[in-house]
């Protein structure tokens, strides 16, 4: 602020805290930034973090060697203590998320909200028993403050704007009013085959505050790399050429609006019907505000479905039912246990299945050069699918590893009924892109799975099937059993 020859605005929340308070702080984030980040390629994002860190409480610089150990992994013992004393700051007596507040102000200082910080704040608000629903809260009170500066700069202010900018290097605050959350999110899922009942509860905002003013100038800039210049997203992308064998690839919106941070949903397949449109098994989900829903290869998707719908119900009969209950739900699944009256209707589906195994996969590739592109602005991105879904957002995962600069995109994944191999040296690339968590949906008796994967897998490894065993703290399996009929 000084460097712009202007007034600051604010002291910082942060800075209110009590040395002793301040320190707790900035140790209790790197320690868990060690926890959450302990791999050596994520050291450089460790150590700027809490270098800036350290800087934006305004603690001396005598503390950063202590702090930028924490980081690196020592003193992850001391977490306990750490939350204990930053609780009894007198600051936080009243109201703890001023915590969540000031991080993510943070995190957004630069105009570039990183998948990581995110799961930071999220973990450090666990930590001190913060709701993440304010979280949620703050960021829309901060997006409508963004907005608001944006729609009032004039043209005057423009010009004088862009002269700014030439000549002096601003420094950016965040300020963001505080609001109370009641109620709560509960997402219900099923795996496998089956679309995803995703649905149940809502957060309900009982009071906000509304967000403190950013500079006009420092506003624009910060929505201007978060959303990216043109502002359009996702629904702004068009696939301009046919790339490889893909023919269709397309966002379509679940909602309206814009948020810090976005959810995209891929679907598995199509059907007359209920589910015979992209968007339909996402109706009532609630991760993020700003939805957004793959279409690619509808006619493909749409032949398999209709496959499916004539196994299940034109040639599964009663007798293939009783057959199927004691050979593949018994766990004895080979090519010679499954029941005549089935194999010898094997051609319905696997020529459609086989087609969108590959285009799934060519379909992922090209997603992953979407988000490394940065179509979607800077923010973080929650993937989440069901069936060949699921495959699209594994295939982009392992494409987005194999490249520079994709750490700090996705935040968490979703994978139900995923057709992809099951071993966990498969998986382990994919924890250098995902910062969050890694969700396994799978459900053991999915017998439709187990059927269609049959010829390319003869020990059906299938992660949609089992849980994936990878040692990571990342890596969730979820046994969707009891909900998946």
């Amino acid at each position: 602020a000084e460097q712009a020859g202007e007034k600051e605005p604010c002291v910082l929340l942060g800075q209110q805290l009590g040395e002793l308070g301040r320190f707790a702080y900035a140790a209790l984030c790197g320690v868990s930034l060690a926890w959450l980040f302990p791999e050596n390629e994520q050291s450089s994002f460790r150590t700027e973090f809490i270098e800036g860190f350290v800087k934006w409480l305004d603690l001396p610089d005598t503390v950063l060697p202590a702090m930028t150990a924490f980081a690196g992994g020592l003193g992850g013992e001391g977490t306990e203590s750490f939350t204990e004393i930053l609780l009894k700051d007198p600051i936080l007596e009243e109201n703890p998320a001023v915590i969540t507040q000031d991080l993510l102000s943070f995190s957004l200082r630069d105009g570039y909200y990183d998948a990581r910080a995110r799961v930071l704040i999220c973990h450090i608000s666990l930590l001190l028993r913060i709701p993440l629903e304010e979280l949620e809260v703050l960021e829309e009170s901060l997006l409508e403050s963004l907005k608001e500066q944006k729609e009032e700069e004039s043209e005057t202010t423009e010009v004088s704007r862009k002269k700014k900018e030439r000549r002096k290097k601003l420094k950016r605050y965040l300020l963001i009013g505080l609001a109370t959350v009641g109620g709560g999110t509960v997402i219900g899922l099923t795996g496998g085959l089956a679309a995803p009942l995703v649905a149940a509860g809502a957060a309900t905002i009982i009071g906000s505050a509304g967000a403190a003013a950013l500079g006009s100038t420092a506003g624009i800039a910060v929505m201007a790399s978060l959303f990216g210049a043109a502002g359009a997203g996702l629904t702004g992308y068009k696939m301009k050429k046919r790339v490889g064998a893909i023919e269709e690839f397309e966002f379509l919106p679940l909602t309206e609006g814009k948020q810090l941070h976005i959810t995209i949903a891929i679907t598995g397949w199509l059907c007359a019907g209920k589910y015979g449109s992209f968007t339909a098994p996402w109706s009532s989900m609630l991760q993020s505000s700003e939805q957004y829903c793959l279409a690619w290869e509808s006619k493909y998707l749409m032949e398999l479905g209709n496959a499916l719908d004539s196994l299940l119900n034109g040639f599964v009969n009663m007798m293939a039912q009783e057959a199927l209950k004691f050979t593949v739900l018994s766990g004895i699944v080979t090519a010679l246990t499954w029941p005549a009256s089935l194999l010898t209707v094997a051609s319905v589906i696997d020529n459609p299945w086989g087609v969108c195994l590959h285009r799934s996969a060519e379909v992922g590739k090209h997603l992953a050069h979407i988000m490394l592109s940065r179509q979607q602005g800077k923010r973080p991105v929650t993937l989440i699918g069901f069936s060949l879904g699921a495959r699209v957002i594994y295939f982009c995962l392992q494409e987005m590893a194999q490249e520079k600069d994709s750490q700090g995109i996705i935040e968490d994944v979703i994978l139900l009924g995923a057709p992809v191999e099951g071993e966990a040296k498969h998986w382990k690339a994919l924890t250098k892109v995902v910062s969050g968590r890694i969700i396994n949906g799978y459900c053991r008796g999915d017998w439709l799975l187990s059927f269609v994967y049959r010829t390319s897998s003869v020990q059906l490894n299938v992660a949609g099937l089992q849980p994936v065993d990878l040692d990571d703290r990342r890596m969730v399996n979820m046994d969707l059993s009891s909900v998946v009929s």
